[in-house]
C-alpha cells in the first residue's frame, strides 16, 4: 500500500514537470539544483525514498539513478551555451534549526513563552533530530520530571507518560486537539513537542494534573524542498524517511512525509519493532485573509511486545525489585504480537476578520485500533523462588473512534490604556471505545499453576511438566522461541465506552505597561461518560451499564513582572479536575461499579518562577518552585471500598536551559526535583508511584568546525516505586548518549548517534505488581541525509 501510494504521488509530480534533474553529482559538488524550473526534483526525491523504503542498497539506488540521469542528459543536449550558476557554500551552523523556541503554537497561550506564567518546555525539531529520537518516548527523555508507566491488559500498553508524579496518558494532544487513544506515537511527522507542566484544565479540560503534551505536526511551507534520510543501525535497524514540500502556486503548497522503520531491540532476545507511516498535507491561501489546511495521517505498527523481567518475591520487609541476572531474557511466546493502526484527518481554517481579529476552526476525525496478545512474566504466586516463571497472557482488541471540533476567536485591542490579547472559544468532542479481550480456555486445565505461597512448596505450582508444556518456563533460561501451547479465542466479555464533552473557554493577557501584565483563563466543561457491555462473573456472562456525568469550572491566573526587557518573574495559580472515566476506556480509570458514583478529583497548583533571555535572545533560562495539591483522590478505605478520601501532594523545583551559550555551543538541559507524599488513606506518608526525587536531562552540541558538530547527552533518573504501597521499586540510573554530524555541503550530510553509550542495563517502566520493563541497550544509528 505504501509503495503504491508513493508511486502514484511520484507519477503525478513527474508528469507535471518539463525539465529533468541534470546531474545527481551536483549534490556532491554543491551546485544548487534547478528546483525553480520544474518539479522533476521532487519526483527524484520520492524515487530515492521509494528505494530506501523498499530496503534496496543505497549504492545500487544511486547507481541506477545516475544511469537514468545520464540518459536524460544525452536526450536533452543542445548547442545552446549553458549558464553556470555561482557556487554557494553553506555551513552547518547556517542551516541548523534552533534549540530555543520563543512562541508556543498553542493559541491559548496569549503571551510569548518568556511572559507565560507557567513551566512550558518545547522540544524543537532540531533537538529531536540531533538526539536521534525515533518516537515520542525517545523525545520526552530530553525533559526531566517525566517518567513512563507500564501497561498490561485492562490498562493498555502504549505511551503512558507520568508528569510530576501524575498519570498523563489521557493528556496527549496533537495540534491542540486531544488524542486519547492508546498507541505508540511516532515523530516522523512532528516538528515540535510542547510539554506544559502543572494543572491546566483551563487550557485542555479534564485531566492535566501533572501537565500535558502537545505534538505539533508538519504542515506545508512556502518553499520547495525535499529531504530524504536513510538510517542504518545496530540490531538490524533500518529506517527511511521522506519530507517533501512543493509549491503548487504562490498560495497553495503540498507536503508529504513518509516513514518505514524496522529494528530489533538492543539487549533483548527476540524483541523487534516494525512500523510505517504516511502523512500528506495541503495548505491553501498563503498570505490571504482565509487559510485552509487539510492533513491525513496513517501509522501502522507490528511489534513483538515485551514485558521485561518479573519482580522478585517479598520476604519480610524487603522491597520487590526486578530479578537479578541477565537482562536479555525474554519470557514471552513466539506467538505474542502487537498490531495497531492510527488514522486521522484534520481540517483547519483561519479567517482574518480584521487586522487583529482572527477566527479559527479545527476539526479532527480519528480511528485507532489496538490488538495484542502479550506474555506477562507472572511473579505473584511465588514461582520465582523455585526458579520458574508462569507465563500469564494479557490481551486487548480495541477500536477507538471519535472526533473533536474546536472554534476560537483571537483578538488584540486596548481598553483604558490596557493592552489585551484575548481568545474565546468552544470545544465539542466524542469518543467511542470498544474493547473485547481474548480468552484462553485451556488455562483452566492448569489451575493452581500459580497457587504456591511465597517461600513454601505447594501442589500445583510450576514444575517440570508445566515447563515441558510451555505454560511455565525457566527463570534463568527461558524458552522464548516457543509458541503458546493453548487456544486463544475471541472473548465473550466486552466493554463499550462513550464520552461526550462540551466546553467553553476564555483567556486574556492584560498588559498594563512594559513591566506588569496579568494572565487570566477560565473554562467550563460538561463531561459525560457511560460504559456498557458484558463481564464474566464466575465464568458466566453478565450485562453491565455505568454512567457518570460531571460538569466543572477550571481556572488559571498569573501575575508577571518584567524587571528588564529580557526577563520576567511570575506567580501563578491554576486548577485541574479528573472526572471518573476521563481515559474513555483507554486507561486504568475506566467506569466500574466501584467508582461510577464518585466525584471528580480536584487539584490546585501554586508556582513562582522566572524566565530570562540572553545573548540577543539566543539563550533562554528558566526556574520555578511549585506545589501541587490533589484532593478527593479515589482510594480504598479500611473496609476495602473505593471512596473520595485521599490527598496527594507534590512539591518541587524546575530548572531549564535552551539555546546557544556561544555561537558554536548549544544546550538543551533541565532538572526537576520532586518531593511527593500521599497524605491520606491507607498509604499515608508513602511516596507517589513513578515519581523520582531527582531527574536530570542534559543534551549539548558543539560545532568543532563549520561542517562538523559533536554532541552528547547525560540523563539521570532517581529510584522510584511502582505502587502506592511502596513495595515495588526500581533503581536509579545514569545513561549517556553521543552524536557526531558532518555536512558535506548543503545537499548532503551524515549523522552518527550512539544511544546508551555505556550499554547501561536499567528499567524505564515498572508495573505496580508484576514486572519492570527493560530499557534498550547500546544502539548505534548512522543516517545519510540528502537535501534537494
Amino acid at each position: 500500500m505504501l509503495q503504491n501510494s508513493i508511486e502514484i504521488v511520484s507519477h503525478c509530480f513527474m508528469s507535471s514537470g518539463n525539465h529533468s534533474f541534470r546531474n545527481i553529482s551536483s549534490i556532491m559538488s554543491n551546485q544548487p539544483p534547478p528546483f525553480q524550473k520544474g518539479s522533476r526534483l521532487l519526483a527524484s526525491a520520492i524515487g530515492v525514498a521509494l528505494s530506501t523504503l523498499s530496503t534496496a542498497p543505497l549504492a545500487e539506488t544511486v547507481g541506477q539513478t545516475d544511469k537514468q540521469i545520464k540518459k536524460d542528459t544525452s536526450e536533452n543536449q543542445s548547442s545552446e551555451p549553458v549558464a553556470l550558476e555561482a557556487m554557494s557554500v553553506t555551513t552547518q551552523e547556517e542551516t541548523r534549526g534552533s534549540y530555543k523556541v520563543n512562541e508556543s503554537a498553542n493559541r491559548r497561550y496569549t503571551a510569548p513563552l518568556r511572559e507565560t506564567p507557567k513551566t512550558v518546555t518545547v522540544i524543537s525539531e532540531q533537538v529531536i533530530k540531533d538526539t536521534g529520537s525515533l518516537n515520542l518516548v525517545d523525545s520526552l527523555r530530553t525533559v526531566s520530571g517525566i517518567t513512563f508507566g507500564a501497561g498490561e491488559g485492562g490498562n493498555p500498553a502504549g505511551d503512558r507518560p507520568i508528569i510530576r508524579g501524575f498519570n498523563s496518558e489521557s493528556d496527549m494532544f496533537i495540534d491542540g486537539l486531544r488524542d486519547v487513544a492508546s498507541q505508540t506515537r511516532e515523530v516522523f511527522n512532528t516538528e515540535g513537542i510542547e510539554v506544559s507542566k502543572g494543572p491546566g484544565s483551563a487550557f485542555v479540560g479534564a485531566g492535566s494534573t501533572g501537565g500535558a503534551i502537545n505534538m505539533l505536526t508538519k504542515t506545508a511551507k512556502q518553499r520547495n524542498f525535499a529531504d530524504v534520510s536513510y538510517t542504518l543501525g545496530s540490531d538490524q535497524t533500518r529506517r527511511s524517511t521522506l519530507d517533501a514540500n512543493y509549491m503548487v502556486t504562490d498560495q497553495v503548497a503540498f507536503r508529504l512525509n513518509l516513514m518505514k522503520h524496522d529494528a530489533n531491540v538492543a539487549g533483548r532476545n527476540d524483541v523487534d519493532v516494525s512500523r510505517w507511516g504516511v502523512a500528506p498535507t495541503l495548505t491553501i491561501g498563503f498570505d490571504t485573509p482565509t487559510r485552509l489546511t487539510m492533513s491525513y495521517y496513517h501509522l501502522r505498527t507490528d511489534d513483538m511486545p515485551d514485558y521485561g523481567l518479573p519482580l522478585s518475591q517479598t520476604h519480610g520487609t524487603a522491597k520487590r525489585r526486578p530479578v537479578t541476572g541477565s537482562h536479555d531474557r525474554f519470557y514471552g511466546f513466539s506467538t505474542d504480537y502487537r498490531h495497531s493502526n492510527t488514522d486521522y484527518g484534520w481540517i483547519k481554517i483561519e479567517h482574518d476578520l480584521a487586522e487583529n481579529l482572527v477566527l479559527t476552526n479545527s476539526f479532527r476525525q480519528v480511528r485507532t485500533t489496538l490488538d495484542y496478545v502479550v506474555t506477562n512474566p507472572d511473579d505473584s504466586r511465588g514461582n520465582i523462588d523455585n526458579n520458574y516463571v508462569y507465563r500469564s497472557l494479557k490481551s486487548r482488541d480495541s477500536t477507538s473512534k471519535g472526533w473533536v471540533n474546536q472554534t476560537d476567536l483571537r483578538a488584540k485591542f486596548n481598553t483604558f490604556g490596557i493592552e489585551h490579547t484575548m481568545i474565546v472559544g468552544a470545544e465539542f468532542s466524542y469518543e467511542d471505545v470498544h474493547n473485547r479481550p481474548y480468552e484462553y480456555p485451556d488455562v483452566s486445565t492448569i489451575n493452581g499453576v500459580r497457587g504456591r505461597a511465597s517461600g513454601a512448596a505447594a501442589a500445583g505450582g510450576c514444575n517440570a511438566s508445566y515447563v515441558a508444556q510451555g505454560y511455565c518456563t525457566s527463570l534463568g533460561d527461558p524458552s522464548y522461541k516457543q509458541a503458546y501451547p493453548g487456544r486463544i479465542v475471541r472473548g465473550r466479555a466486552y466493554t463499550d465506552t462513550d464520552t461526550e464533552t462540551a466546553a467553553g473557554f476564555m483567556f486574556d493577557t492584560l498588559k498594563f505597561n512594559d513591566q506588569w501584565s496579568l494572565n487570566l483563563g477560565v473554562r467550563y466543561d460538561d463531561f459525560d461518560t457511560k460504559s456498557s457491555g458484558v463481564r464474566l462473573v464466575s465464568s458466566n456472562p453478565q450485562d453491565f451499564k455505568f454512567k457518570n456525568d460531571t460538569n466543572f469550572w477550571s481556572y488559571q491566573a498569573g501575575l508577571v513582572y518584567n524587571p528588564a526587557s529580557n526577563g520576567s518573574v511570575y506567580f501563578a495559580w491554576s486548577t485541574s479536575s479528573n472526572p471518573v472515566g476521563e481515559t474513555s476506556g483507554e486507561g486504568s480509570d475506566g467506569l466500574a461499579v466501584t467508582n461510577a458514583d464518585l466525584k471528580r478529583e480536584k487539584s490546585r497548583n501554586w508556582e513562582v518562577g522566572t524566565k530570562w533571555d540572553f545573548f540577543d535572545n539566543r539563550l533562554g533560562i528558566n526556574a520555578a518552585l511549585f506545589r501541587t495539591l490533589k484532593d478527593n483522590t479515589r482510594q480504598l478505605d479500611q473496609s476495602g471500598v473505593t471512596r473520595n478520601i485521599g490527598q496527594t501532594e507534590v512539591k518541587g523545583i524546575e530548572l531549564g536551559v535552551s539555546g546557544n551559550i556561544t555561537k558554536k555551543w548549544e544546550a538543551f538541559a533541565n532538572y526537576t526535583y520532586l518531593d511527593s507524599e500521599i497524605k491520606d488513606g491507607l498509604n499515608k506518608d508513602n511516596h507517589v508511584p513513578s515519581t523520582p526525587r531527582n531527574s536530570i536531562s542534559l543534551w549539548s552540541t558543539y560545532h568543532l568546525l563549520s561542517d562538523l558538530t559533536v554532541g552528547g547527552g547525560a540523563y539521570y533518573v532517581d529510584q522510584r516505586y511502582g505502587n502506592a504501597q511502596n513495595t515495588t521499586e526500581v533503581s536509579s540510573y545514569w545513561r549517556y548518549d553521543a552524536m557526531a554530524a558532518y555536512q558535506v555541503n548543503k545537499h548532503l550530510d551524515f549523522q552518527l548517534n550512539v544511544q546508551n553509550l555505556t550499554d547501561k542495563r536499567y528499567f524505564d517502566q515498572i508495573y505496580p505488581t508484576h514486572y519492570a520493563h527493560v530499557a534498550p541497550g547500546r544502539t548505534a544509528l548512522l543516517s545519510t541525509n540528502v537535501h534537494f
